[in-house]
C-alpha cells in the first residue's frame, strides 16, 4: 500500500494513499466509485494495519461538493467504513476532538486538506474541488472553528495535498468568473490565448482561504505533485473511471 505519511508524532498521524498498479483496483480507496467493493475494503484494511488502527475507526462522508461541515462524535465511529450507505451524508468537511477516529477524505484532482490544532488537539479533513473552493469551504470551516469552537487560528497547522495542477486545470469562462468573484484569486489564474481556456491554481486559492481565516502562511504546507501527471495520482480529468486517494488524519490516544 503506497502511502505518503507526512505527519506522525506522539499526538497525530496523517497522510494520503497513492495509486499503485500492483494493488487491488490500483489502490482505490473509494466505495462510491469502484469495480469491486470487496477489493476497496481490502485496501482500507491494509491501510488500517499500516497506521495501527481498525477499519471500524474510519469515519467517511458522502461528499457532494458542498460547504457543509460536520463535527464528528464517537457515535460516528465507523461511518462509511464498510458501506457507502452508512457514510455521513452531504458533507465535505469533518472535524473532531476525539482520539482514535480516522477522519477520511476522498479525492482525484480535487484539493484535500488535513489539519490539526496543536493546542487543543482538534483535527479535521476538507474536500475542496473547484465547486467547494468557490463556496469557500475551507474559509467557512476555519471561521466555524473560530466562532463555535473558540479556536485561535494561529494554533492550526494545515497540509494541502496532491491535486490537479494549474497547468492541467483548464476551464471555460463560467468557472473563471466564479473564481473571479471571490475577489482574491486573480493571482492564481491565467488565460491561454492558444486554447482560449483559463487555468486556475486551486491549491493556492485554498491556501489563500486559510490565510484569510487567520492561519499563518508558514503553518501551511502544499504537495504540488499533479494528480494528472504523476503515475501515483488518481485523476478524474484524465480518466473518468479513476479511483480515489484517501487523505486521513487521526488524533492518537495519549496515555500519561
Amino acid at each position: 500500500m503506497k502511502t505518503n505519511i507526512y505527519l506522525n508524532n506522539e499526538k497525530f498521524i496523517a497522510g494520503i494513499t497513492l495509486r499503485d498498479e500492483n494493488e487491488l483496483e490500483q489502490g482505490n480507496m473509494a466505495l462510491h466509485t469502484c469495480i469491486n467493493p470487496d477489493e476497496v475494503l481490502e485496501n482500507r484494511k491494509k491501510l488500517a494495519v499500516l497506521i495501527g488502527c481498525g477499519l471500524d475507526q474510519f469515519v467517511c462522508a458522502n461528499q457532494t461538493h458542498s460547504a457543509n461541515i460536520h463535527k464528528v462524535s464517537l457515535a460516528d465511529k465507523g461511518s462509511g467504513a464498510e458501506s457507502k450507505d452508512t457514510a455521513i451524508p452531504n458533507t465535505d468537511a469533518l472535524y473532531t476532538y476525539e482520539p482514535n477516529l480516522l477522519l477520511c477524505s476522498f479525492t482525484a484532482d480535487c484539493v484535500p486538506v488535513t489539519f490539526y490544532n496543536e493546542l487543543n488537539g482538534l483535527i479535521g479533513v476538507i474536500h475542496s474541488g473547484w465547486q467547494g473552493t468557490v463556496k469557500e469551504i475551507s474559509l467557512k470551516t476555519f471561521e466555524h472553528l473560530k466562532q463555535v469552537e473558540n479556536c485561535n487560528p494561529i494554533d492550526f497547522h494545515i497540509h494541502i495535498g496532491t491535486a490537479l495542477s494549474q497547468g492541467k486545470f483548464e476551464v471555460d469562462e463560467d468557472v473563471y468568473e466564479k473564481f473571479k468573484k471571490l475577489g482574491y484569486a486573480d493571482d492564481f489564474m491565467y488565460y491561454n490565448d492558444q486554447t482560449h481556456k483559463y487555468h486556475i491554481d486551486n491549491q493556492q486559492t485554498v491556501k489563500k482561504q486559510c490565510e484569510l481565516a487567520g492561519i499563518p502562511s508558514d503553518h501551511i504546507t502544499i504537495d504540488s505533485t499533479c494528480t494528472f501527471l504523476n503515475p501515483e495520482g488518481f485523476s478524474y480529468r484524465q480518466d473518468k473511471k479513476a479511483g480515489r486517494h484517501l487523505s486521513f488524519i487521526m488524533r492518537k490516544q495519549v496515555i500519561y
